[in-house]
């Protein structure tokens, strides 16, 4: 008898093992600073424009930052959290405001 029973051709021993060391990537979050010169509006429409929120969802996230001082955009794995951050912050400076973000492990 074939020792390679499964349909796939794998042994099966073999593939649950694959199965159990496969692990998920690592999360970051994205976040974004208050400052006093950025508007709202520039916030808002950066988190609707590059993190896909609804204009309620954004409003909400501009109010923490605003009011705590930073808040989430999001979590992602790190190659987009990186690049998202690196996308608000060529926005903002094109637009000539001073706002920050970084990723941080979430």
């Amino acid at each position: 008898m074939d020792d390679f029973d499964d349909q796939d051709g794998m042994d099966p021993v073999f593939a649950t093992q694959a199965r159990a060391r496969a692990k998920r990537p690592p999360l970051y979050r994205v976040m974004m600073f208050n400052d006093d010169y950025t508007p709202m509006e520039f916030v808002v429409a950066t988190l609707v424009g590059l993190f896909g929120k609804t204009t309620d969802e954004a409003g909400r996230i501009a109010l923490r930052i605003h009011r705590r001082g930073v808040g989430v955009c999001g979590i992602f794995t790190y190659e987009i959290a990186e690049t998202k951050m690196i996308q608000v912050l060529e926005l903002a400076r094109e637009n000539q405001h001073p706002l920050q973000c970084m990723i941080e492990p979430a």
